[in-house]
């Protein structure tokens, strides 16, 4: 295999790090392993506290840089007036005690841990209503079926109630025949103040039907004749265009079963990819620690996952009751005893270290065992018993087993020969509003495809990959044990940092685990601590969720534009997406490339405004570093620098303006459902528009023109030449007379978040150029691998 040589801009920062001798947390402190209990070796054992998200007021720069040093868990969103940084972070009691020590207060608290319980509870009685509308035999009563013909034609109306309709994932499909030709429809659901009405369906036709044929997918049918209305329209007219496919959360294994229910009901629009990296799966090691302070207590761990038989496993810390009695570790079956050492006056004597000793002598078949955090264990032991656990809440219906992550490939033709298009969601786990993202709108594209023109363009003529959850085990653990729980479930840390206490600090930011301007390479945005939110693993692509998207994006090169779904905060971004810590960034999009990210940028975010007003701030609209922050190692990173993939980043859940209190309020990562599904819909919206640009790019082979302004003349001094184009295009340029090609200069940005350079001509210069559009049309069809010369040139003669 040959091994890939770093990009110039990669050995570089290596030789800089290098040659300084510093690592990653001289320049971003705050980033190293836990601190261990040798300080205070009689103290207790630390308590499990809530953890709640809250606004922090940070009064200055300096209060920011402590912030960061501290490491505490931000989220995405980030406000700055005057100096004073308003910031969303996740934090205990504790944290925000310290916090308050450096000036930084708690401004308000945006959601507790009892309001996520909440969600987690709303989300369950969604669940309980849906298996029980599946569990029951689905009937529909057809309430309408009308023709009617008004100044503009002729129209099919139907009114169909369903004994399933209170669950938006019941969808019910027309069928009739006009003259010879069968065609098909979807209807939309009509739910009012919360109710349930029916689905209905309002469409133009060529010939009036005399019968309709209604089908559920869940087995339901009905049929009825047509008759003829009196001529008004129908009291809900609404579009024929249907949306609303979500109506709760939804966990990894509810998202893929609708995938797969979808690839059966739509079989030639439909295929479900199995990523070959399989997750290490929601499942962990049983465990306890046994002992009330940190010097005498003993870490058990099972050899066995917990649920392949390590939760069975129990251990006995006892005074034998006999004077002089030794050390002694006994086993029968799962139960491990350990007899321990007494004096001449029946007094324990056993240290912590010493009871490690013996359990790692004598009981290695089913656990090891470890001091507590690095502690010297000189502590005596008492005597306790525990039965280790893996700490998982899932009920057993949630599969333990390693995951098959899974992409809905949506197309006519599904056979790379289509321009590819890729949406993928919740790398982060806590982040549930993004999956419904990619099921609504996976619904959208073949729900609509029979009778919506727009929409069987885009699925005829575009390759349509989704990716529902990329960290499905993170899902699972954020949805069952702890809700802000941001990374995978895979345990790096070592065993100072491996007791139970830790459980909800482990995994990997999936998000900072590429291989592009990553924290091995000297970036700044991540950390290498594995108790850190941003701990971006051991090794560059070490996890299994990573390797599945980049392997998607090598098996399917026809892939040209990505959106990468998190939340929350409004943002919509694109790389470069990391800086080192002189903060120079990867390197930028050509001035052309930049120009194509901001208009492809106005068809999403103004879709994303038509579903109910929001508006996605400029501000919080560009490359990542200049509206958020450096994120070291992410994908939309990979698919842009090497892949060359247009990668965008959405955060769903824009703050909502509060007329009583006349702020702004951030949402959440887990908002109530009611607001969740509204972001759902809007940002449904986006991704079709991110699918409507790729189609557009698709069909556009029209060459960009471009100009040199000024042009061919005689000047009495300096000139700035700039230049006009017909579209976003890179334009390519030589100064010294010689024939542009792909290797030649390109007109950059003149700064971040300015317009395109212009070229100071101070003596007289012909300058040679010519455009390629995103779409790859070149201007005037110039071939720069060729000897041809119909490339546009103009002469500058300086007097």
């Amino acid at each position: 295999m040959v091994k890939r040589k770093k990009p110039k801009w990669k050995r570089n920062l290596m030789v800089m790090t290098a040659v300084t001798g510093l690592g990653f947390s001289t320049f971003y402190p705050g980033l190293s392993t836990p601190t261990s209990a040798v300080e205070r070796p009689d103290q207790p054992l630390p308590t499990e506290e809530s953890v709640s998200i809250v606004q922090l007021v940070v009064p200055n720069d300096k209060a920011k840089d402590k912030l960061l040093e501290l490491g505490i868990d931000l989220t995405h969103r980030i406000e700055e007036n005057n100096g004073v940084y308003e910031v969303d972070a996740v934090v205990t009691p504790t944290e925000i005690a310290m916090l308050d020590t450096y000036g930084i207060k708690v401004k308000d608290t945006l959601i507790t841990e009892s309001q996520w319980n909440a969600r987690v509870a709303e989300r369950q009685t969604a669940m309980q209503l849906q298996a029980s509308l599946a569990a029951s035999e689905d009937t529909l009563k057809v309430l309408r079926a009308n023709h009617f013909t008004n100044q503009s034609g002729t129209f099919l109306y139907m009114e169909v109630k369903t004994s399933a309709g209170a669950s938006a994932s019941t969808a019910l499909k027309a069928t009739w025949t006009e003259g010879e030709v069968e065609k098909s429809a979807t209807l939309s659901r009509f739910v009012d103040y919360g109710e349930y009405m029916y689905h209905y369906l309002l469409l133009q036709v060529d010939a009036v039907p005399s019968s309709v044929k209604i089908e559920s997918n869940l087995g339901g049918t009905a049929t009825s004749n047509v008759t003829e209305w009196l001529g008004k329209e129908p009291k809900h007219k609404k579009t024929n265009y249907v949306t609303d496919f979500v109506d709760h959360y939804m966990a990894p294994n509810e998202l893929y079963e609708r995938a797969e229910k979808l690839a059966k009901e739509f079989p030639n629009l439909v295929e479900i990819i199995d990523m070959p990296n399989k997750t290490n799966g929601y499942r962990r090691l049983a465990q306890a620690t046994i002992g009330g302070t940190t010097n005498l207590a003993v870490v058990v761990s099972s050899k066995a996952l917990g649920h392949e038989g390590g939760n069975d496993i129990s251990v006995d810390f006892k005074n034998p009751g006999t004077n002089n009695s030794p050390l002694k570790v006994t086993v029968d079956g799962k139960k491990i005893l350990v007899n321990l050492a007494t004096d001449a006056s029946g007094k324990v004597t056993s240290t912590a270290k010493q009871v490690v000793d013996a359990l790692n002598a004598n009981a290695s078949q089913l656990v090891s065992a470890t001091t507590y955090r690095g502690n010297a264990g000189s502590g005596v032991v008492a005597p306790a018993a525990a039965t280790l656990t893996d700490n998982l809440k899932a009920p057993s219906s949630v599969s333990r087993d390693p995951f098959t992550v899974k992409a809905i490939r949506i197309g006519k033709h599904r056979d790379g020969s289509k321009p590819g298009v890729l949406g993928y969601a919740q790398e982060h786990a806590r982040e549930w509003v993004t999956p419904l993202v990619t099921i609504e709108t996976a619904e959208r594209l073949l729900r609509n495809y029979d009778h919506d023109s727009e929409t069987r363009k885009l699925v005829d003529n575009l390759d349509i990959f989704l990716v529902p959850s990329v960290n499905p085990d993170g899902a699972n653990y954020s949805f069952n044990d702890y809700n802000m729980q941001r990374r995978n479930m895979t345990n790096h840390c070592g065993p100072t940092a491996s007791d139970p206490g830790y459980r909800n600090s482990w995994g990997v930011d999936l998000n900072r685990n590429h291989s592009v301007g990553s924290v091995f390479d000297g970036f700044v945005g991540a950390s290498t601590s594995c108790t850190s939110d941003t701990f971006a693993g051991p090794s560059e692509n070490s996890e299994p969720e990573a390797r599945n998207l980049v392997w998607l994006a090598d098996q399917n090169p026809n892939i040209k534009f990505a959106m990468n779904i998190h939340s929350y905060g409004g943002y919509f971004m694109w790389s470069p997406g990391a800086y080192d810590p002189k903060r120079v960034t990867l390197p930028r999009p050509t001035a052309g490339q930049e120009a194509f990210y901001w208009a492809a940028s106005d068809i999403m975010l103004n879709d994303i405004q038509d579903h109910r007003g929001t508006v996605i701030l400029p501000s919080r609209t560009g490359p990542i570093p200049d509206v958020l922050y450096s994120a070291a190692g992410n994908s939309a990173d990979y698919l842009w620098y090497e892949k060359g993939i247009y990668a965008w980043n959405f955060e769903v859940g824009a703050d909502l303006w509060n007329n009583t209190t006349k702020r702004w309020q951030a949402v959440g990562f887990q908002p109530a459902f009611s607001e969740g599904h509204e972001e759902a819909m809007e940002f449904s919206n986006g991704l079709i528009g991110l699918i409507k640009v790729a189609y557009a790019n698709a069909k556009d082979h029209q060459p960009p023109k471009s100009k040199a302004m000024p042009g061919n003349g005689k000047y009495d001094g300096p000139v700035e030449v700039e230049f006009e184009l017909s579209e976003p295009a890179t334009v390519y340029y030589t100064l010294d007379g010689s024939r542009p090609t792909f290797q030649s200069k390109k007109i950059q940005l003149s700064g971040t978040r300015e317009l395109a350079e212009t070229l100071k001509i101070d003596n007289t210069t012909t300058i040679n150029y010519f455009a390629v559009d995103a779409a790859g049309n070149i201007e005037k069809n110039y071939n720069p691998l060729s000897n041809g010369n119909n490339f546009n040139s103009v002469t500058i003669t300086i007097k």
